[in-house]
């Protein structure tokens, strides 16, 4: 059955985004490492305190570069799963100390949310976890400050702003185990909302795939949402989608050794950039319990790159 593996932001300043996620959001740190295609960019790892998928979140550090301008084809918005109403309440009063931006208690699908926007001005938000979950399912992270109750617990879902969207709904389900439950509109816009599920009880996700014809198109930058991860059983199932992409025609980056997982990279009929990445690896992320300043938490690096450390760690300073 497919989640959402992880979820990736690109974000300008790798030291204040590990003060928002870790800090005010009360995530636990899993990892500090490097883009193993740029060894000279910092990649956190955000999520509950066991690293399980389903849970976690990314930042990769670019420090220079144009901010992201909204459009269509476009990852949208991450929402992260919080087990009640009174945890949305709890959370508007503490981004409101924080001088967060958010756009207060809404209902959406049925459900009480609340989006605000993390660092530059990437579109986050908060979601009510279905009835039927149960929070015994889940991890609670740590944190001082947060009441265990009201504490974020995993992933919930992901917008997908689409020009053409019945191509994305297509390729999700000719791939992945979700299912449309039901279309509804984009707040008071005129654009409708394909909702799509995985229909689990534990690691429930969804995708909402807003079909946007009108708007330009997006350009990526400081504070885009960079990719959606989607789950892979096995590599052996990662292989049989590597052949098929491979006799579709389908560019991809053929599949990678992450040494924390593998997985592959390509793009949907709309441009967006899907990762499908194994449930394990050979070293998984772990919480770092070290310390909570930055700068002393020690750096994670796969096997390969060992011989590099003090060359990477040196260009990092």
């Amino acid at each position: 059955m497919t989640i959402i593996h992880h979820v990736s932001i690109v974000n300008r300043n790798a030291r204040k985004s590990f003060e928002f996620y870790r800090e005010v959001l009360g995530l636990d740190l899993l990892m500090k490492t490097v883009n193993q295609d740029d060894n000279n960019m910092y990649h956190l790892f955000f999520g509950d305190k066991t690293g399980r998928p389903g849970t976690e979140v990314t930042i990769f550090e670019i420090t220079e570069g144009v901010d992201k301008q909204f459009g269509t084809n476009d990852i949208e918005r991450l929402m992260f799963k919080v087990q009640s109403k009174s945890s949305l309440e709890f959370f508007m009063k503490r981004f409101d100390n924080f001088d967060i931006c958010h756009y207060g208690l809404e209902q959406y699908a049925g459900r009480y949310i609340l989006r605000f926007e993390g660092p530059d001005d990437t579109n986050l938000g908060l979601a009510v976890m279905h009835s039927e979950e149960n929070i015994t399912d889940y991890v609670v992270p740590e944190h001082t400050e947060i009441p265990e109750e009201h504490r974020i617990i995993a992933l919930d879902s992901v917008h997908l702003r689409t020009r053409y969207d019945q191509a994305t709904i297509k390729e999700i389900k000719h791939y992945f185990d979700f299912e449309t439950i039901e279309t509804i509109d984009f707040f008071d816009s005129k654009n409708k909302v394909t909702i799509m599920s995985n229909h689990k009880k534990k690691d429930r996700h969804e995708l909402h795939i807003i079909h946007d014809d009108v708007s330009h198109y997006s350009i990526s930058g400081i504070g885009s949402i960079h990719h959606l991860a989607l789950s892979s059983e096995d590599i052996e199932a990662l292989q049989v989608l590597e052949n098929s992409l491979e006799q579709r025609n389908i560019m991809n980056s053929h599949i990678k050794n992450r040494e924390f997982f593998q997985s592959i990279y390509y793009r949907d009929p709309n441009n967006i950039l899907f990762e499908v990445a194994t449930m394990d690896g050979t070293k998984p992320p772990q919480p770092n319990k070290e310390s909570i300043d930055f700068d002393t938490i020690p750096l994670v690096l796969p096997e390969y790159l060992e011989s590099k450390r003090t060359t990477i760690e040196t260009n990092l300073s």
